[in-house]
């Protein structure tokens, strides 16, 4: 005599509760403990890329550009070096590794076994690449300084700037991996909005002589609002411009954390 058996019954999803602080405690606990691992490569990667565009358009371009607005060229796209260094080491992790624990290694169906819930989930691994993104942005304004940029008490807040908008990016990471079919189309991400974030943005070169719409799609970029925070600190703060380029930046971090987590929550729940 066979029998037959029915699959249980998903039980019904509750409504988000509280959002809690020691879930995401728990998962920095968790990525710190994986960083140990791997720290050396990962570190290497994130410093000494961006070091290199540093040396190579700043000694390359500065012989033949010398200085621009006032500053020598390599003091110029030092500083802009550190926002694309943000951009990078806090995007591709948001899309790439985000993608491979949710996809491949299946790692947050384990975490959200426990009681974590999606937004908790999200905020720490933003949160995480977001720390190290403060990190790691400062090594090009460092290289930056060694050749000659004059260090400013302001540039305490390039750290601040680095985490903020790299928590950002992360989140925006983190919602194009839970939103692509497929991890062969995230090269759609890499060459359709990756690297048109980074050439507007004032990074390499100043937007002045650029037309009006190049002009207008950066002040909707929020690495221009990065590069232009990180240059004040270096050069000398403008607080009202200032406070308007941190506002833009803090409106692109919650549009893109509501984002992020509504997605995440369809691929992981609902």
């Amino acid at each position: 005599m066979t029998t037959t058996t029915t699959p249980a019954a998903r039980p019904p999803q509750t409504p988000p509760g509280r959002f809690e602080f020691a879930p995401v405690r728990g998962v920095l606990a968790r990525e710190w403990a994986l960083y140990r691992r791997s720290w050396a490569p990962t570190t290497f990667a994130a410093v000494v890329e961006p070091v290199i565009y540093l040396l190579a358009f700043g000694f390359g371009m500065g012989s033949l550009v010398g200085a621009i607005g006032g500053y020598r060229y390599i003091e110029f796209i030092g500083t802009g070096i550190v926002a694309m260094s943000v951009l990078f080491t806090s995007m591709f992790p948001g899309l790439i590794d985000t993608y491979v624990r949710r996809v491949f290694q299946h790692a947050y169906e384990g975490m959200l076994a426990a009681p974590v819930d999606v937004r908790e989930l999200v905020t720490a691994e933003a949160s995480w690449i977001a720390l190290k993104s403060g990190v790691y942005g400062c090594a090009p304004l460092l290289v930056a300084i060694a050749f000659g940029l004059e260090p400013r008490g302001t540039m305490l807040l390039v750290p601040l700037i680095a985490l903020v908008t790299g928590f950002g990016f992360a989140l925006l990471g983190i919602w194009l991996s839970a939103l692509v079919p497929s991890i062969k189309t995230m090269d759609y991400i890499i060459s359709g909005l990756i690297t048109p974030l980074f050439l507007i943005a004032g990074t390499f070169f100043p937007l002045d002589d650029f037309p009006g719409w190049a002009r207008a799609l950066a002040q909707v970029n929020p690495l221009y609002h990065c590069v232009e925070l990180v240059r004040h600190a270096a050069f000398g703060l403008r607080p009202w411009a200032d406070l308007g380029h941190f506002a833009a930046i803090l409106a692109f971090v919650a549009l893109v954390w509501c984002l992020a987590v509504f997605q995440m929550r369809r691929r992981l729940i609902d």
